[in-house]
């Protein structure tokens, strides 16, 4: 299966932005999609995760509150709704998704073997 991450772009601080990360190739097959994001210079880090069947939602701390993460399972897509974007969102954004992820695993990039491309998300201030 291939992951399609799109959506990304330039926006203005308090901004809104939604991510959208397409699966092809054959039905997904996951327990868990997840966000990630890798600023310049820093290393990647989950963002947020979905449980694909039951819809149980996890996030950063930092962005509780202003993105919401969510999926159809019909279109074997996935989402990310960014509101209340700030400069430190900068960032490329990568979605994953793995059958074998477990809940203590779901924000270990490690546990993911599926990856979208990555798309650009630039706030200004």
């Amino acid at each position: 299966v291939q992951l399609q991450a799109s959506g990304g772009g330039l926006v203005q601080a308090r901004g809104l932005l939604r991510l959208s990360c397409a699966a092809s190739g054959r039905t997904l097959s996951t327990r868990y999609m997840a966000w990630f994001r890798q600023a310049p210079g820093k290393e990647r880090v989950f963002v947020a995760g979905i449980n694909w069947s039951g819809g149980h939602t996890y996030y950063l701390d930092s962005v509780k509150g202003r993105f919401t993460i969510s999926r159809d399972k019909a279109k074997n897509t996935g989402y990310l709704q960014m509101s209340s974007l700030r400069p430190e969102d900068t960032a490329v954004y990568y979605c994953a998704a793995d059958p074998s992820v477990i809940l203590s695993s779901v924000r270990s990039q490690d546990a993911y073997g599926y990856w979208g491309q990555g798309t650009l998300v630039t706030v200004s201030s």
